[in-house]
């Protein structure tokens, strides 16, 4: 379960984006960016999120996760289209020639702070 890893990482991060100056915040949300191509399972994550910012500036925080599509384009045709299946090939031309170009994201896109 590397989810843990991954939010442990996520607090450290979003951590580090609060300004120092700002005291008694309340972070709302963590909204995150998640590519079906991460290898990350988004249950395990919030599960494992709520676990470790008990005690941070996170406490309470939601993890909101914007799943990303799995979007190829084909470097033989310029064809591009949502992957769905396991196969990796062209939808037009059938050309392995490809190249994701979404789907692998992991990132964190903002935070929102409750207003006082």
């Amino acid at each position: 379960m590397h989810e843990m890893g991954i939010a442990m990482q996520l607090v450290e991060i979003a951590s580090a984006a609060i300004p120092g100056d700002m005291e008694n915040i309340q972070v709302e949300k963590v909204n995150l960016k998640l590519g079906k191509l991460s290898s990350v399972v988004p249950d395990s994550l919030r599960f494992c999120f709520e676990i470790i910012t008990k005690e941070t500036l996170l406490a309470g925080a939601e993890l909101c996760i914007q799943e990303i599509e799995v979007t190829a384009r084909c470097n033989d045709c310029n064809a591009e289209w949502t992957i769905t299946g396991p196969a990796f090939s062209c939808e037009k031309c059938k050309s392995g020639n490809i190249t994701i170009v979404s789907g692998q994201e992991l990132e964190i896109s903002s935070i929102e702070i409750a207003d006082e």
